[in-house]
């Protein structure tokens, strides 16, 4: 493996050098990726406007109504090749009203929350959801509920998450040849061979990135994720940076890759389990998702480039056919899901992929690859892969 680094070092450079070519400068054509954080004093005044019409409703004797963005509807979104799904300007809402059962406990909840954010915003102090949810978790009834006004309340008054001050804790893990600085000073050094390092909860505190990697990994599942470090694949192969969302990724995990990409411009791929589950949270990375697509331009990284598990692999490779496990009625309507998606169109090599496995009617994940060999993942695929630019 070490005598084909040089070249591996050459085709990777070659193809960075295309897709900063091709990409181009994202803040040039779109701003708003430049945008940073909303200042202190503006995320104040659009709380303020808020609780100011509730008041003024209540002082003319009216029930409030608080209206927010539909963040569920695909109908609400477009596709930007250079940014991914974005809420459309002009977009369908919901209304909470304060006199309707059915919202009044949610109006209860946008309200308490507002407060909370108010008064971090104003004092320059942070929480994180958890916190919040323990403020009043009669009111809240579970964490999700808190997570999702949160992020309602960030679409609602078009501020990042990160500007209400309050930050989620990371499920991401992160490591490589990576070395930054947090926030508060502390040094964070990702290059330990042994373990992992969690991914930061304030991102966009983190600052003087040094990192010599060639390029970035994403890793579908901690497992694979686990399997790539105690092999040492991050030296061995070439110094790069994996990164695992472990599944569904969380905002900080997406911002995180981001950010890589904001600061190092190396390539990305994408190692997904062969199946409808795991090429959806492949495109979450590359292309958003609906329900954060207000936030778009700091979540996606349209340059992702999909390494595998490829549908073409499995037969390819020959994988076994005892590794390889039938489509479900829910994997099917996933996958005729996927195959509707707009960005598809400017995927035709993706969406052959989707359609042979439409036909074959078969998924697999990455550790069928140990069907062939136990170190084959990483002692052969992984290599040829990035050596022969086996990616789409």
């Amino acid at each position: 493996m070490a005598s084909c680094g040089e070249e591996l070092f050459c085709e990777i450079d070659k193809l960075r050098v295309r897709l900063l070519s091709s990409v181009g400068d994202m803040t040039e054509s779109h701003p708003e990726a430049a945008e940073g954080e909303i200042s202190q004093g503006e995320t104040l005044s659009r709380i303020e406007s808020v609780i100011l019409g509730v008041v003024t409703s209540l002082s003319n004797n009216e029930a409030p109504v608080l209206v927010l963005p539909n963040r569920s509807s695909w109908a609400n979104v477009s596709f930007d090749s250079a940014i991914g799904l974005q809420m459309n300007s002009e977009h369908s809402v919901i209304s909470i009203r304060s006199d309707c059962p059915s919202s009044a406990t949610k109006f209860a909840q946008i309200l308490k929350i507002l407060s909370v954010v108010y008064k971090l915003v104003q004092s320059n102090s942070y929480a994180t959801k958890r916190d919040i949810y323990y403020n009043d978790t009669r009111l809240f009834a579970s964490q999700t509920s808190v997570d999702r006004i949160i992020d309602d309340i960030s679409c609602m008054l078009k501020i990042p998450r990160r500007s209400l001050h309050v930050f989620a804790t990371s499920k991401g893990l992160i490591s490589g040849e990576l070395c930054y600085l947090e926030e508060d000073g502390t040094r964070i050094d990702c290059r330990s061979s042994s373990a992992a390092i969690p991914v930061s909860s304030n991102i966009s505190g983190i600052r003087n990135i040094v990192s010599s990697a060639k390029f970035v990994l994403i890793v579908e599942k901690d497992a694979t994720f686990q399997r790539l470090l105690d092999d040492d694949f991050c030296t061995k192969m070439s110094p790069c940076i994996i990164i695992t969302g472990k599944g569904v990724p969380d905002v900080n995990s997406r911002l995180m890759v981001r950010k890589l990409w904001d600061t190092l411009h190396i390539p990305t791929f994408a190692l997904v389990d062969a199946d409808p589950h795991g090429i959806e949270i492949m495109c979450v990375y590359k292309y958003g998702s609906v329900a954060m697509s207000f936030e778009a331009h700091s979540l996606t990284v349209p340059s992702v480039m999909w390494l595998g598990l490829l549908p073409s692999d499995l037969q390819r490779l020959r994988v076994p056919e005892e590794s390889l496990i039938p489509l479900t009625k829910r994997d099917e309507s996933k996958l005729n899901s996927l195959l509707k998606r707009s960005y598809l169109t400017n995927q035709p090599e993706w969406q052959k992929e989707l359609e042979l496995m439409q036909q074959s009617k078969v998924k697999a994940e990455i550790q069928s690859l140990a069907a062939i060999d136990p170190d084959f993942l990483t002692n052969i695929y992984l290599p040829n892969k990035l050596l022969y630019g086996g990616w789409v």
